[in-house]
């Protein structure tokens, strides 16, 4: 594997995701040899940290992610991370950590290749992107930058932050990471889809019926309150996690594997996503928000959020498209705190046949995402010694050893960013749609609230409320996962 020279600068280094997940990850980038001597990694937060007592904390955090780790390999690596307190609203710290990015770029021969990660509060990303523009943080190699979710807050807010970013990076050098297009499972579908003549011959409208994502939590908001008041199911799962794997489900083949080919049949996709109108909206969209029990909270009752909140943290809702193999079928979604269990998973569902045996059902599809990777094709065939249909199972999964193997996503993810792959990234004109979509949502349910329309109740550890069941085209349909 090739070692790329680059300094890479994390806006909040201190923080929760560094030390989960970026740490650890670049760690085992390092062991694979992606980078390995000429790389520096810079990281900036307001607290008034040493270099030495942020290498402990990467040194710490891989060990809680690693069983085995090689001490000296270790330290080696850690030694290649340097920390500088920093004011991400001062301008005059951009100077200083300009000055230093450049000292370690000569250091290491880094080649003036820079990567940004903003990984702190995303009030601050557009500040951050304005002051490496006007601060002249960027050098004279590759210039990248790692923006998490959310990318705004509405179409408005997404705007107005990609213009203050494109002022210092072109499209091509800004990656829009979600995690969950770093999954296995995520990364599985196009393969299944494509790779597959009995998949891939009945992908279309005509034979499926309709297809359920469901991406269902066990836990509550719990501490998380300030930020989910301001955000909701709608935007922190909805407008990022479910429409990255809808556009994967229903977007036309592309004609080939790139990166370009596959975000433009995806913009292909989305040009024809059908925005619905409040009609529709109250017909086939429900927001819920999980009750207390004996051993839980309420939502309202959560550390920070109002006692006469309307945030939803539930959503269930339907997505169509006008184009692609899958136009005019229903694609419905649901997600939300404090379910039945923690499960991501895909299920489609067959048109229903018609057959001389009244007991079969239609065969279903599904890609279990979390927290068991695995997909499995149900099918009808006869009972034995008995009159009748049984269904079972076709299952393709992974060993237990194979699923030690398989990377985390921000592994993944991080590694294309070194290469310039942006295959797993969202482009502008994708996310540009996204926010359209969940926009009208927004607004219809503001117009509820103002009418006295609070979102209904449910009780925690079921699958959301009852209303969900309602949403479907046909009285006939219900979720598979149920």
């Amino acid at each position: 594997m090739k070692n790329i020279p680059v300094v890479m600068i994390i806006f909040g280094g201190s923080g929760d995701l560094a030390h989960r997940k970026l740490y650890p990850a670049l760690f085992n980038l390092y062991e694979q040899g992606l980078i390995h001597d000429n790389f520096a990694v810079i990281g900036t937060a307001r607290r008034p940290w040493s270099h030495e007592y942020l290498r402990e904390q990467v040194s710490d955090a891989v060990h809680e992610t690693h069983s085995e780790v090689n001490e000296n390999d270790l330290a080696t690596f850690a030694s290649h991370f340097y920390y500088q307190s920093h004011d991400v609203t001062n301008v005059e710290h951009y100077e200083t950590l300009k000055n230093l990015a450049q000292e370690l770029d000569d250091r290491y021969s880094a080649q003036g290749n820079r990567i940004f990660y903003m990984a702190m509060a995303p009030r601050f990303f557009g500040q951050i992107a304005q002051h490496i523009n006007d601060q002249h943080l960027t050098s004279t190699g590759f210039n990248r930058i790692v923006v998490e979710k959310p990318f705004g807050r509405d179409l408005t807010s997404a705007e107005e932050l990609n213009k203050q970013i494109t002022a210092s990076f072109d499209e091509d050098d800004i990656f829009r990471i979600d995690h969950y297009l770093g999954k296995e499972m995520i990364q599985n579908i196009l393969p299944l889809r494509l790779t597959n003549p009995l998949i891939k011959n009945v992908w279309n409208n005509s034979t499926i019926k309709n297809i359920q994502v469901t991406l269902a939590e066990h836990l509550g908001v719990e501490a998380r309150g300030g930020y989910y008041e301001a955000s909701g199911a709608l935007r922190d799962m909805v407008q990022n996690h479910i429409f990255q794997i809808i556009t994967l489900l229903a977007m036309p083949e592309p004609k080939d594997l790139s990166s370009k080919s596959i975000h433009a049949a995806k913009q292909k996709l989305l040009d024809s996503l059908i925005i619905p109108n409040e009609a529709e909206i109250a017909k086939h969209f429900v927001r819920g928000q999980y009750l207390g029990s004996d051993v839980t909270f309420g939502y309202r009752q959560e550390p920070n959020v109002a006692e006469d909140s309307n945030t939803e943290t539930f959503v269930a809702g339907e997505v169509k498209f006008g184009k692609g193999p899958l136009a005019g079928m229903p694609i419905y979604f649901r997600t939300g705190k404090e379910m039945r269990e923690k499960k991501n998973r895909i299920d489609i569902v067959l048109k229903h046949m018609s057959n001389q045996y009244g007991q079969a059902h239609s065969n279903n599809i599904t890609i279990i995402i979390d927290p068991d990777m695995q997909i499995y094709i149900t099918i009808n065939g006869k009972k034995i010694n008995t009159p009748g249909i049984r269904r079972e199972n076709l299952a393709y999964q992974f060993t237990k050893e194979e699923q030690g193997k398989v990377p985390d996503g921000y592994e993944r993810l991080l590694h294309d960013v070194f290469v310039n792959d942006s295959t797993n990234f969202t482009h502008w004109s994708e996310l540009k749609n996204y926010w359209k979509f969940i926009d009208v949502i927004e607004e219809a349910w503001q117009k509820d609230n103002e009418n006295g329309q609070e979102p209904e109740q449910y009780l925690p550890y079921r699958m959301g409320p009852k209303a969900a069941n309602d949403i479907f085209d046909s009285p006939t349909e219900r979720w598979i996962y149920d």
